[in-house]
């Protein structure tokens, strides 16, 4: 089982990463309710302008930001938890790298055949299944998906050159 008090060398505190989130969400609210401010956001003779609400949702979710910032910050000295390890983070490593490049390939291929080669290869690698299986698998969920979506529901997914090709 993994230590909780691990290096500062091999992984982050979470203390740290508390913080830094929480910048990043204060930014984000900051986002809001400036582009909100920018489109209206206080009550107009007609009732509330477009901004309004997404104004006050954007400072609520600077509010938040900041009071996790304050509460990390207090911490910052005291505690040593650790975020994640090497280990684990190689772990999420796993998925979210494979992730991402399905995600570029629903853009660049399309949905059904990055989906039928997704599938496959993570089947294959990270689950050790064999080809055969993981192929019939991942083929078996790309057609059924296709059928689904664009035949049964006439629902259009992203498609690639496979499926024009093929005349969809």
């Amino acid at each position: 089982m993994a230590d909780n008090h691990g290096s500062a060398r091999a992984s982050a505190r979470t203390v740290v990463i508390d913080l830094v989130v929480a910048v990043l969400v204060f930014a984000l609210g900051a986002i809001v309710g400036y582009d909100s401010y920018r489109l209206g956001a206080s009550w107009g003779s007609d009732g509330p302008q477009a901004g309004y609400f997404p104004f006050y949702i954007g400072l609520l979710i600077c509010i938040c930001g900041a009071v996790v910032f304050v509460q990390s910050f207090v911490r910052l000295g005291t505690d040593r938890k650790v975020f994640v390890t090497a280990g684990q983070f190689k772990q999420v490593l796993v998925i979210l790298l494979p992730s991402a490049v399905y995600v570029f390939g629903v853009w660049l291929i399309g949905i059904y055949v990055s989906s039928l080669l997704f599938i496959t290869l993570f089947m294959s690698f990270a689950g050790h299944y064999g080809w055969l299986r993981s192929a019939a698998v991942g083929l078996a969920v790309s057609l059924s998906a296709f059928v689904m979506f664009e035949l049964w529901f006439k629902i259009p997914l992203p498609k690639g050159p496979v499926e024009r090709l093929l005349g969809f």
